[in-house]
């Protein structure tokens, strides 16, 4: 049950990785940002494209291994959902965004892959 927990996470970022990829624009457009340029779209593809495929890939990784990697892979990427998370929690102060989608869809997506790959590590 714990790898498929890690692995629901890695779908998940697979899929944020292969749209950053693929359709940049699709995947920020949620958000109202527009890339009118190269460098724009470069930027989405690196920080949503190459990085959501790179967690993918550590998480699968930890869930077919049983090593001594696997906490440290696991958690790491825990950490980092859960710094998402937190980053928009600090937006709420900030900038205080009332709709639901998609900014407190995604925090709730974050906090809760966070806590599946936590709960996959006891």
């Amino acid at each position: 049950m714990d790898d498929v927990l890690v692995v629901l996470v890695a779908v998940f970022f697979l899929g944020m990785g292969v749209l950053g990829l693929a359709r940049p624009r699709t995947l920020i457009a949620p958000f109202g940002i527009t890339l009118g340029s190269g460098e724009a779209r470069t930027e989405v593809r690196a920080v949503y494209g190459g990085f959501g495929v790179a967690m993918a890939a550590l998480l699968a990784y930890a869930a077919a291994t049983h090593g001594g990697s696997r906490t440290g892979i696991v958690l790491t990427v825990a950490a980092a959902l859960a710094g998402m998370a937190f980053g928009r929690l600090v937006s709420r102060a900030a900038d205080k965004p009332a709709a639901f989608y998609p900014i407190w869809f995604y925090f709730w997506v974050e906090l809760v892959g966070a806590a599946v790959l936590v709960a996959a590590l006891l």
